[in-house]
């Protein structure tokens, strides 16, 4: 069962595995990187209501919400709150674990630390879509979580390319994770 509130669901994702079973076969990652959207949050595609972009963020708590940033790159989130409370948990990074070929091939890269470093990039390594958009990930699918090992340490900081509510410490992370998205600086743990 998923936390209900989002800035816990984005911690308590942290460790999670994330399946991907698609064209080609399955990939699978550990979840160590996360960004909190709460209800309310100017940064927040949902902070204006509802609308047939975001629509997938007012989803029950465990649903996908896939939009397309800079006009080519998907960005893979999960619905955090109760049915028409619009808030997401953004996945920022994880580890590959299982279909690294798959994931090599799709991103055209063989550096295991950019790999899944960065929302785009992990949405292309699992070949994530707007297909996806709205999926339940909490029941087994193309795409879905599964237990995990949580963190032993987890670090907060700000969120990452914001100028709306920039100073809000909303993005959590795996401080012992090599692949972080994030500079350096924000990357150091701060529990």
């Amino acid at each position: 069962e998923l936390p209900f509130e989002t800035g816990a669901l984005a911690r308590f994702l942290l460790g999670t595995l994330l399946v991907a079973d698609g064209a080609g076969g399955r990939a699978v990652v550990r979840i160590v990187e996360t960004e909190a959207y709460v209800p309310g949050d100017a940064a927040s595609h949902a902070f204006r209501g509802e609308t047939a972009r975001n629509r997938s963020m007012f989803l029950r708590r465990g649903h996908a919400y896939v939009y397309v940033i800079y006009g080519r790159s998907y960005c893979l989130n999960v619905s955090s709150e109760t049915p028409g409370v619009g808030a997401a948990v953004l996945l920022r990074a994880a580890e590959p674990l299982a279909g690294v070929e798959l994931m090599e091939a799709r991103r055209a890269c063989h550096d295991g630390r950019l790999l899944c470093s960065g929302p785009g990039r992990l949405a292309r390594a699992l070949g994530v879509t707007r297909w996806h958009d709205a999926l339940d990930l909490c029941a087994r699918g193309p795409l879905w979580l599964a237990a995990g090992r949580p963190p032993e340490a987890i670090g907060t900081s700000v969120r990452i390319g914001l100028t709306r509510e920039a100073a809000r410490p909303l993005r959590f992370f795996d401080a012992a994770s090599l692949v972080l998205s994030g500079p350096r600086r924000l990357n150091e743990h701060k529990p």
